[in-house]
């Protein structure tokens, strides 16, 4: 911003902040993070300090991150047995947060405590992060993981090579698990064959307000699911229906792993809070 007076600073930050929340209506952790930016500059006297004050609110919640991934990850180590092999979707690794992870940091944690632990990352259509991303970050770090396309998750869990499935969230309402499309389907397998549905997500994307029919979930581009690159999968004209999140009835999660413990639906606001 070029504004000169805190007045015309504060106004701008607000057009940036609704701009930037815009991009991701779901997901809520975006908007806590910038809201809480907002809020700590508005004790700020002139426009230097606001900058200053933003810079260090940001650098404060990416420290804050890295140490509420490592807890996340501490406690829900102890649900992963040692020989597990566990079932990924989407990408809740250090790529997607500051470092460790939310899911992924589960499975690192457990492994730093001497646990021999595997991962069949589901590929994640339409943008496969969890091909390009969640395999990757798991290679780097010499973590046993094979790649499956998302079909093939219930066959693998029936051939009992998934002993539990772990996923991150992008809200967390009082009745459902907002994640990546897909996250649901891989809920139903998983409840089918009595196998363990964790969710590992920090306390900031709980929404104790919010009810699945009050949350918007965002639609992404159809030429997502049309093409891949620059190689087109579909007919140009074809109708396409492209979420980019589901929700997962909580009777469906085995349990919540946060930076306060392990919680099992359903779960109490006063719980979380404590």
């Amino acid at each position: 911003s070029g504004a000169k007076d805190i007045e015309s600073m504060i106004k701008d930050l607000k057009v940036a902040a609704k701009a930037i929340k815009s991009t991701r209506p779901t997901a809520v952790n975006l908007s806590w993070g910038v809201d809480r930016v907002l809020k700590a500059v508005s004790d700020a006297f002139d426009v230097r300090g606001i900058r200053d004050i933003a810079l260090q609110e940001a650098r404060d919640i990416a420290e804050e991150d890295i140490e509420t991934n490592k807890l996340i990850g501490k406690y829900g180590a102890k649900l992963l047995k040692d020989g597990d092999t566990v079932l990924t979707h989407c990408n809740a690794g250090r790529l997607a947060c500051v470092d460790w992870g939310t899911a992924l940091g589960v499975v690192r944690s457990a492994i730093a405590e001497g646990k021999e632990i595997k991962v069949l990352a589901c590929e994640t259509r339409p943008l496969n992060q969890g091909s390009r991303i969640t395999t990757w970050e798991l290679m780097q770090d010499k973590i046993p993981v094979t790649l499956i396309a998302d079909s093939m998750a219930g066959w693998a869990m029936r051939q009992g090579l998934v002993n539990s499935v772990l996923v991150g969230a992008d809200r967390i309402t009082q009745d459902v698990v907002f994640n990546k499309i897909g996250t649901y389907t891989h809920s139903v397998l998983a409840k089918e064959h009595e196998i363990p549905f964790y969710v590992a997500a920090p306390i900031s994307t709980f929404d104790f307000e919010g009810w699945e029919g009050s949350i918007k979930i965002e639609m992404r581009n159809p030429d997502e699911l049309r093409f891949t690159g620059c190689e087109q999968l579909a007919p140009k004209d074809v109708q396409v229906y492209n979420p980019a999140f589901d929700a997962t009835p909580m009777e469906n999660v085995t349990a919540m792993i946060t930076e306060r413990g392990v919680f099992y639906p359903p779960i109490l606001l006063d719980e979380v809070l404590v």
